[in-house]
């Protein structure tokens, strides 16, 4: 009976010093890797859209996954060791916002670990999935991809003498590239030409606007994350030299161009984070078809069309979506 006894008290004992689970250990269920090629507020909000849509399906940082985020800071280099360290992690989801993030992931986890993937203009074109219907693969994801005859129209309504429209993007983003051929295309039917101006990083952003000077009538920027991440710079060219600022997302409105008709990147990143989410739920990424928005913003900046030379009709500033006035 004393040996029970004993027996029953050191086990009791033991079981004391043991260690207990910590609480990611119990609510962790899942790890989900997320990255993206810069931080600019398009694409801030696209990632809090994830989140939250996450959290939404149940998917709670800290309690039913683990979010492990990493930005490249602008720096190619630092994305490739990003994406190489998250595949060493095996996570069950890594999702890449962005065309070089996503082409990062992709080329590191060889085909091992599902991406989604938010913001590619052509995901065809940056060879992440072989249509919009059907990827067919370990990948798929949201496209901001845009209908540029819209642009146009919107280009030709508020500055109709513009021949001549000048394009800064990333030469080495294959996204930026495919936006540009596509552009010239669209611009071909209103009697509008492209000038073209490379960066390639956000530090030759300004040099690569002022080389616009002279040569375009207005600026137009592509949904291009080293453009975008200095977007203001941009808009010091064009106020400068009066030379009207288009974008291609709204958040740079806010920033400084004077208009943008484009989508809004908190519910890309909203559809991305639901689509995530049917993944982590075990549907296979080849069985869901690439994310678009149907609508799109109309957002104008008062400010600066008036630094820029143009004066908005009543009209047209009734029909935007936001207008900021100061």
């Amino acid at each position: 009976m004393r040996r029970r006894t004993a027996l029953f008290h050191a086990l009791a004992l033991s079981a004391l010093l043991m260690p207990l689970p910590t609480a990611t250990a119990f609510a962790a269920d899942k790890t989900v890797a997320l990255t993206y090629i810069v931080e600019h507020p398009a694409i801030d909000a696209a990632r809090k859209g994830i989140v939250d849509a996450l959290a939404d399906a149940g998917f709670v940082d800290g309690k039913t996954i683990t979010l492990d985020v990493a930005s490249a800071q602008g720096s190619m280099p630092t994305q490739t060791q990003i994406a190489k360290t998250f595949a060493g992690k095996s996570p069950d989801l890594i999702v890449a916002i962005s065309t070089p993030s996503a082409q990062a992931c992709q080329a590191a986890a060889k085909g091992a670990i599902p991406i989604v993937f938010s913001a590619v203009t052509d995901p065809v074109a940056a060879k992440l999935v072989k249509s919009f219907t059907q990827p067919d693969g370990t990948l798929t994801g949201t496209s901001d991809r845009q209908p540029l005859n819209l642009t146009f129209e919107l280009i030709h309504k508020l500055t109709p003498t513009a021949t001549k429209v000048g394009v800064l993007y990333n030469a080495g983003e294959a996204n930026s590239v495919a936006q540009v051929a596509d552009m010239k295309a669209a611009a071909a039917k209103f009697g509008i030409s492209i000038v073209e101006a490379t960066a390639a990083q956000s530090a030759a952003v300004p040099d690569a606007a002022r080389s616009l000077v002279g040569k375009a009538d207005v600026i137009l920027l592509p949904t291009d994350s080293t453009v975008v991440s200095a977007v203001e710079s941009v808009v010091k060219v064009g106020v400068d030299a009066k030379i009207p600022v288009y974008a291609s997302d709204t958040n740079s409105v806010e920033r400084g161009a004077m208009a943008a008709l484009g989508f809004n990147y908190y519910k890309l990143g909203r559809l991305t984070g639901e689509i995530a989410a049917k993944v982590l739920n075990g549907a296979k990424p080849a069985d869901i078809p690439v994310g678009t928005l149907d609508s799109e913003d109309l957002y104008l900046n008062l400010v600066s069309a008036k630094k820029m030379g143009v004066t908005l009709s009543e009209a047209t500033t009734q029909s935007a979506a936001k207008v900021i006035a100061q």
